[in-house]
């Protein structure tokens, strides 16, 4: 039987540390995660330069950087094309793409240079049952202490939900700062949920509604209502 000696690299999961790396981007050279201490940040791969679906993409995650910029998470885009592929197709996107209504776009986030694929390998951004030589769309949110939070994959032939990836975010410091969790289709204003009572006590006063603000649906399902403006003033820099 046939072995391979290439070393089988784990895909890095919900709870561990981001790997780190140095690389040269379209920004300078940066080191990942120890750049971004004490901010999150959104690491995510695509394909190639120069195909439609990521120029879509890139044109439409610069286009909210600043709203990104507004819950204190940066960007950071990789992908195997080389550093001058990437300048000049970034160029290419400024000076001559016109989208939806995005136009002279400037893509001001680093996007990193892996021709070698040594941190998509890392991240796990490359699928052999996709492709061996291109990165798929994978995102990693990742916390101010480094810690992967949330990951999400998509295959090469569909672009990204990017009101999606920003309402992670949103969800996720939520979570952080209120001690809850974070429901379907949750958005800022909307009900939280609540941790599961720690005593039989505590669980009888909300089921019979004298915990004020607390509304059970039933025994292990409660939410209550955080106002929008008490989230976005936690959330927001």
């Amino acid at each position: 039987m046939e072995t391979s000696n290439e070393t089988v690299i784990p895909m890095p999961r919900i709870g561990d540390k981001a790997p780190a790396f140095k690389a040269v981007t379209t920004q300078g050279e940066i080191e990942f995660p120890k750049k971004y201490e004490g901010h999150w940040v959104i690491l995510f791969s695509h394909p190639a330069d120069f195909t439609p679906v990521c120029t879509s993409e890139f044109m439409t995650f610069a286009t909210l950087e600043q709203k990104f910029e507004e819950l204190d998470c940066k960007l950071v885009g990789l992908s195997i094309d080389g550093l001058y592929s990437h300048i000049a197709w970034l160029r290419t996107i400024k000076d001559k793409i016109d989208y939806k209504g995005m136009k002279d776009v400037e893509v001001k986030f680093p996007l990193i240079e892996d021709i070698t694929m040594d941190v998509a390998k890392k991240y796990g951004m490359i699928q052999p049952g996709e492709s061996a030589t291109k990165a798929v769309r994978a995102v990693f949110f990742i916390d101010p202490k480094g810690i992967i939070r949330a990951v999400i994959y998509y295959p090469l032939s569909i672009g990204r939900n990017f009101d999606e990836l920003h309402r992670v975010v949103q969800a996720l410091k939520t979570a952080d700062a209120f001690s809850v969790a974070c429901p379907a289709d949750w958005r800022p204003g909307d009900d939280v949920i609540v941790p599961t009572a720690g005593s039989c006590g505590v669980a009888k006063d909300r089921m019979d509604g004298k915990e004020q603000g607390v509304t059970c649906h039933d025994w292990f399902f409660c939410t209550k209502k955080i106002d929008k403006e008490k989230v976005l003033k936690a959330i927001l820099k």
